[in-house]
Formats: C-alpha cells, sequence, structure tokens
C-alpha cells in the first residue's frame, strides 16, 4: 500500500536539517519500498505492507532518531487519506502572489470536526473547511495580516499538527499515484 510521511519541524529555519537522499536511505533500511522524496520540508512517498499507519509512525520516529540523532514526529497517511484531502480541495485554491492556501495535517488526538472550535477565524477574510485527517484553510494574501491562520503558531493545537500549502498536497497525490 502507498503512504506518505510527513515529518513535522525539519529543515525549517535552519534547525534540524536532514538530508533527503540520506532520509530515503533511513526508509528504505527499515524496509519501506518504492520510497520518493518531494522538496527538502519532510514529504517521503513509500510503499509497505505493514498493517498500521501508528506502527509505521513509530518504526519510522525511531529510525530517525537513530540515523539523526532527531525526535522527529512524523504523521503517516495513506492513498484513500491524501485522496480524501485532494478531494475536498477547491481546484481554485492555489499558493501564489495573490493566495495562500494550506492543508493543516491532524494528528489523531486532533482530528475530528471540534478541532474548528479551537481555531481563531476571521469569517470575513478566512475559508476555512475540516476534512477527516485534515484542515484546510485558505485567505488571500493581501488579507492575512487579518487571519487568523497566522494565530495558530505558538499554540498547543500547532503542535498537533504539520503543515503543507495545497501545491505541495497536490504534488504529494500525483506521486502518490505513479
Amino acid at each position: 500500500m502507498m503512504y506518505v510521511a510527513l515529518l513535522r519541524g525539519i529543515n525549517v529555519g535552519g534547525k534540524n536539517k536532514v538530508d533527503m537522499k540520506l532520509l530515503k536511505s533511513t526508509f528504505e533500511r527499515v524496509g519501506m519500498t518504492s520510497v520518493v522524496t518531494y522538496i527538502n520540508s519532510g514529504n517521503i512517498v513509500f510503499a509497505t505492507d505493514h498493517p498500521s499507519k501508528t506502527g509505521i509512525s513509530e518504526i519510522l520516529e525511531e529510525a530517525i532518531e537513530t540515523d539523526f540523532g532527531l525526535n522527529i514526529k512524523v504523521l503517516v497517511r495513506s492513498l484513500d487519506d491524501i485522496t480524501t484531502v485532494v478531494q475536498a480541495l477547491p481546484d481554485t485554491w492555489k499558493n501564489d502572489q495573490q493566495m495562500k492556501s494550506d492543508v493543516l495535517f491532524l494528528w489523531e488526538e486532533e482530528d475530528d470536526e471540534s478541532v474548528l472550535e479551537k481555531l481563531v477565524i476571521n469569517p470575513e477574510v478566512d475559508t476555512v473547511k475540516y476534512v477527516p485527517g485534515a484542515i484546510l484553510w485558505s485567505v488571500e494574501k493581501k488579507h492575512y495580516k487579518k487571519s487568523g491562520m497566522n494565530k495558530i503558531i505558538g499554540t498547543k493545537l500547532y503542535k498537533q499538527v504539520t503543515v503543507r500549502n495545497v501545491n505541495t498536497t497536490r504534488k504529494i497525490y500525483d506521486l502518490m499515484q505513479k
């Protein structure tokens, strides 16, 4: 089965540096196959017969700690999970000069529609949707300072998500289908 591992907090601001070629080798060392990395922010598509996403996460977190000395949270999503997210994304949402559109992938502890109640949402500028496994959030860049999107950083909830922009999310989906 195809999966993606979304690593939280690597190669951000010069911290937790991880070389993607070495990370690919780590995944292969612990039995993952068809391993493909995408950009430097910790997106790894792979195949495995392991039956549990939680079990896969534990294997990968331990391997990353062993090989890199880093305690990194790893969120694993199946192709079906990513399909659900991508199909819920409006085609008009982009991450470009005019628009900022992100997918906040949720750890299981927060994966419920009630998570929206923990967010500061400005209905005048923010468009926010919950789908199983993620929060979809979009705002025109000219309104970003009015958006609640930037108020999530530093919150307890922020530690329970890993964020990818919609362009990256769609590319991950494409890679998983190949």
